[in-house]
């Protein structure tokens, strides 16, 4: 079994930051205060985890897809051989902006040999602001060999049993550290994407909206909602409520404690840390709100279970 395991990217260090916006932005320079404004949120966080978190998820994903022995779609009908007809497993990480960038761990794939792979975004929600991003690069990435992979698409799981858990464990969590559970209120978040997208009809808010009333019934949740965050600094309008506008409305309804879930970010990394630990909990703390933030899943085994269970379904469907 072959797998794509791909995220988003960051840079390494700050020298980084400037190469890594201009990918961004499709080659295109950033403007100097857009560049410094990104830099110093990067320098108040101290460093984003997401490429340590992916590498991680990828390390583990493999190890726990070769610990048992392949799921066979029929009986097997003689000794069970000394390798699987799969062979190994083999986890490929590409990132979408910086490096290992997707095209090399496509090429790295047909070096290796490989003829037929899945792929999996660790996003769980599908947008063609996101994933489908990604099967371009990865469609690309196949033209430039002399020989092509197929890839199989795990395109979302925004509601899978499994992921639905892991975020239900970790909202708990905060919940044990509440005043008044029944008295406060419960935000979900994810990225938010421009409203065009939307308006073509992509499926990305719906499946947000869809994570959160799962993880809300498991929980028996007395009341929840959806903003969104991390908006792009264009000119078009973009989904929201914002989440520090959503805060101030929180507060004028006379709620005290706000517990909030990045259910779009499986991975700790910049948009969690500075938009939700610092200018989200700047925001409550001028509000006089209470503000938890909820664990992300990570590299954590119940979420690499997810991964698993994902790719391994992908791969005999193909």
């Amino acid at each position: 079994m072959n797998v794509l395991l791909m995220a988003y990217g960051t840079p390494y260090s700050p020298e980084e930051i400037e190469p890594y916006y201009t990918d961004i932005r499709r080659g295109k320079k950033p403007p100097e205060e857009l560049l410094k404004e990104l830099s110093e949120r990067y320098a108040q966080i101290g460093k984003s985890p997401l490429n340590e978190i992916t590498l991680a998820q990828g390390i583990r994903l493999q190890a726990l897809l070769n610990l048992e022995a392949p799921v066979y779609p029929k009986r097997l009908l003689g000794p069970f051989p000394p390798r699987t007809p799969q062979g190994p497993a083999r986890v490929y990480v590409g990132t979408k902006h910086w490096y290992p960038l997707i095209g090399e761990a496509v090429a790295a794939m047909h070096e290796d040999g490989v003829r037929r792979a899945v792929a999996i975004v660790a996003a769980p929600h599908y947008s063609l602001r996101s994933v489908a991003e990604y099967q371009e690069k990865v469609q690309e990435a196949v033209r430039a060999l002399p020989q092509a992979i197929e890839f199989v698409w795990v395109e979302s799981y925004y509601d899978h049993p499994g992921l639905i858990a892991a975020y239900a464990r970790r909202l708990e969590e905060a919940i044990w550290r509440l005043k008044d559970p029944r008295r406060a209120a419960y935000v979900f978040t994810a990225h938010s994407i421009p409203v065009a997208a939307v308006e073509r009809g992509d499926p990305y808010p719906r499946q947000v909206e869809g994570t959160a009333e799962r993880i809300a019934r498991r929980l028996n949740l007395p009341r929840f909602q959806v903003a969104y965050q991390s908006a792009g600094r264009t000119p078009e309008p973009w989904l929201g409520p914002d989440i520090n506008e959503f805060l101030e409305r929180l507060k004028e309804e006379g709620y005290e404690e706000v517990v909030v879930q990045a259910v779009g970010f499986p991975a700790d990394h910049l948009e969690v840390f500075y938009d939700l630990d610092l200018e989200a909990q700047a925001t409550a703390e001028r509000l006089g709100l209470r503000l938890l933030r909820a664990r992300g899943l990570n590299a954590d085994l119940d979420y690499i279970q997810v991964l698993k269970e994902l790719v391994e379904a992908a791969w005999l469907r193909s």
